[in-house]
């Protein structure tokens, strides 16, 4: 399943797929399968258009309470199924972090990334927006945003730092991110705002729960060169692997187990071929020098515009 949403800096529409939506869709197609009835046979005792029972069980629409409670008798859910899915479906609507910056970001990936328990991560471009250091990313942030007013790109910076917090919970996911060597190279923000974003790289992947690799430039053909992708995994077993594109098109969400398992494969050769944990470490410490050299400078801060 391949889910798309709109053009690049535009809000995800409100039926925009989250974890809760899915899994409630997932979870409410299964108790309909499980009690035998088809698509059209539900539909009818419901009362109800088959492209709208289609609409609930594929996440396009937020169903009611009470719509998810008429599904879940007719299907003869017992107690508990009824009591946790009801609850599920009061979540849906629940309040995250994202929603104070619904004027700057879109929820739908956020809140993924949020409930995610591991995130796969391959960047050809520059640095994810987990491990951004704030001059860095508003150096990103203005090069996307070139025509909009100077306080929209520090809000949208205040989004990016807000979303770092997820590395330092208790309940922190594992990040694996794989950078390509040409990342470390592009100058974003000038040599000492590139430096001192490769010092907070090599300090990040100290971090047992994080792993920073380099794809060297010297590898020459490599398993990532069709672009850059992130595979968000979830907890149970009813919310599978998702992958993620972003473009100009907009953003991409696949869901199909077979598109997933490709990523997924593809990942792992892209790890083949990356240097270790320990050779990245090695290398980024050096492209730092090299900047902090061409600069003339020892790095010294400069005052975040959050500050």
């Amino acid at each position: 399943m391949i889910t798309w949403h709109g053009t690049l800096g535009a809000m995800a529409t409100e039926q925009s797929p989250t974890v809760r939506h899915r899994r409630l869709a997932r979870q409410l197609r299964q108790c309909r399968e499980r009690s035998g009835l088809s698509m059209e046979s539900a539909a009818a005792a419901l009362g109800w258009s088959r492209p709208k029972l289609v609409r609930f069980e594929t996440a396009k629409t937020r169903p009611k309470l009470s719509d998810v409670a008429a599904m879940l008798e007719l299907y003869g859910c017992d107690e508990a199924i009824k009591l946790a899915l009801m609850q599920l479906a009061r979540d849906i609507r629940k309040r995250g972090w994202w929603s104070a910056f619904g004027d700057v970001l879109a929820g739908s990936f956020a809140e993924l990334e949020d409930d995610a328990v591991q995130i796969r991560a391959w960047e050809v471009q520059f640095v994810p927006g987990l491990l951004q250091t704030s001059d860095y990313a508003l150096a990103v942030i203005r090069a996307g945003n070139p025509d909009e007013p100077e306080e929209v790109n520090l809000r949208r910076l205040q989004a990016r730092m807000a979303r770092r917090a997820i590395l330092e919970r208790q309940s922190a996911p594992a990040l694996v991110c794989v950078l390509d060597e040409a990342v470390l190279r592009r100058p974003v923000g000038g040599p000492e705002v590139m430096a001192r974003q490769l010092d907070a790289l090599v300090d990040v992947g100290k971090k047992p729960n994080v792993s920073i690799r380099v794809m060297p430039t010297g590898i020459g053909e490599h398993a990532g060169m069709d672009g850059p992708f992130v595979i968000l995994g979830f907890d149970s077993p009813l919310d599978p692997d998702v992958v993620y594109l972003e473009g100009m098109g907009g953003e991409i969400y696949l869901e199909d187990v077979e598109q997933v398992s490709r990523c997924s494969v593809r990942f792992d050769r892209i790890c083949d071929q990356a240097l270790s944990e320990q050779e990245s470490a090695a290398l980024i410490k050096d492209i730092a020098k090299e900047y902090r050299k061409s600069h003339g400078s020892s790095a010294s801060p400069i005052a975040s515009p959050l500050a």
